[in-house]
């Protein structure tokens, strides 16, 4: 399958290059339990990829988001800081934003995380020489699975919105964004969706890691 170069690419980077998505979890757990109120670790595990802006109230419903919503995203973060240094690139994930590169396309790093996790994982990945740019929090009002972060993601790129372009992710709430958005999405699995699941979404293809992909990417809308 081959496209023209003018294709971008529109990587999500937490969860899908760096190994975070179960960190989340437990950073959310604590974050909740530390404004009194507690839920299970597999059910904020099933948001994670969603935008954090949008997490409680998809836990516990609007008034627990007018509760204890700022209070709990505040304190997110900094469990997420405290998570960090366990935080890894998931295997061929540098490989993957190489590989995209060699083909001709450009790439952007599409993350409603904080700015100052994602400047770690850019470091985590040696990732600045190799991107043409990237997003944070602070790009953004409406998170996953609204479109809006790749639309800026494009955006960021002087793209128009009805640009060649394809998401990788790793959620159902990446796949929901990329169809509202008109994308086709790649995702690999380390967001721990079941297959069915992510193909129900819409997903193109599945693959177990970024290195995966990279190696298969010719069989792919970024050959």
């Amino acid at each position: 399958m081959s496209v023209t170069a003018s294709t971008i690419a529109v990587l999500d980077i937490d969860g899908t290059l760096i190994d975070s998505n179960y960190h989340h979890a437990l950073a959310w757990y604590r974050a909740l339990r530390s404004v009194g109120e507690v839920y299970p670790v597999w059910r904020l595990h099933r948001l994670i990829g969603m935008g954090g802006d949008q997490v409680v109230t998809a836990v516990g419903g609007e008034e627990l988001e007018r509760r204890v919503g700022d209070r709990a995203r505040e304190q997110q973060g900094r469990e997420v800081d405290e998570l960090l240094e366990e935080m890894a690139p998931l295997p061929g994930a540098r490989d993957l934003l190489v590989a995209v590169k060699e083909r001709g396309h450009r790439l952007v790093l599409a993350s409603s995380a904080q700015q100052r996790h994602v400047e770690v994982f850019l470091d985590r990945l040696d990732a600045r020489d190799i991107v043409d740019d990237w997003t944070t929090s602070a790009d953004v009002e409406s998170s996953k699975p609204a479109p809006d972060l790749l639309q800026v993601a494009l955006k960021k790129l002087g793209a128009p919105p009805d640009a060649s372009s394809v998401m990788v992710g790793d959620s159902v709430w990446d796949v929901e964004a990329a169809k509202r958005a008109g994308m086709p999405a790649i995702v690999v699995r380390s967001g721990g969706f079941g297959d069915d699941e992510l193909h129900k979404a819409g997903a193109i293809a599945l693959y177990d890691t970024p290195g995966d992909l990279a190696k298969a990417l010719d069989d792919t809308p970024l050959a």
